[in-house]
């Protein structure tokens, strides 16, 4: 149990070493990315006026088959693009979370470019 405390402590020192930096605004709301073994969760940010813009998970109903791997992220980075084009959204800052960018956190970003979202 101590491995996986002192993993999810490194991760959260990542995430506030990162968040220090970057900030979303009404240009350019932040896209953060939280992924677990069961689920993954995208939103559109915001933190100037404190609120989602917009939201992608595979909790959704229509979202549920994609799974928890490089080719969901890929997906679930496509329908976040499309939602953000759809509320007129085209640059964003890139919020990784504290993950590593790597397998699903960078599927999801190159499949957010190929929608044509700049970051």
């Amino acid at each position: 149990m101590d491995r996986i405390k002192e993993k999810q402590a490194k991760r959260l020192q990542r995430k506030k070493h990162v968040r220090k930096k970057i900030s979303g605004t009404a240009d350019r709301p932040r896209l953060t990315v939280f992924k677990s073994n069961k689920n993954l969760n995208l939103q559109v940010i915001d933190d100037v006026k404190g609120h989602t813009i917009v939201s992608a998970s595979t909790l959704e109903k229509d979202l549920t088959a994609i799974k928890v791997n490089v080719e969901g992220g890929a997906q679930l980075g496509k329908v976040i693009g499309e939602r953000m084009k759809a509320v007129g959204i085209n640059a964003i800052v890139f919020d990784r979370n504290g993950f590593m960018y790597h397998g699903i956190v960078k599927a999801i970003a190159e499949a957010a470019r190929a929608e044509g979202i700049q970051f």
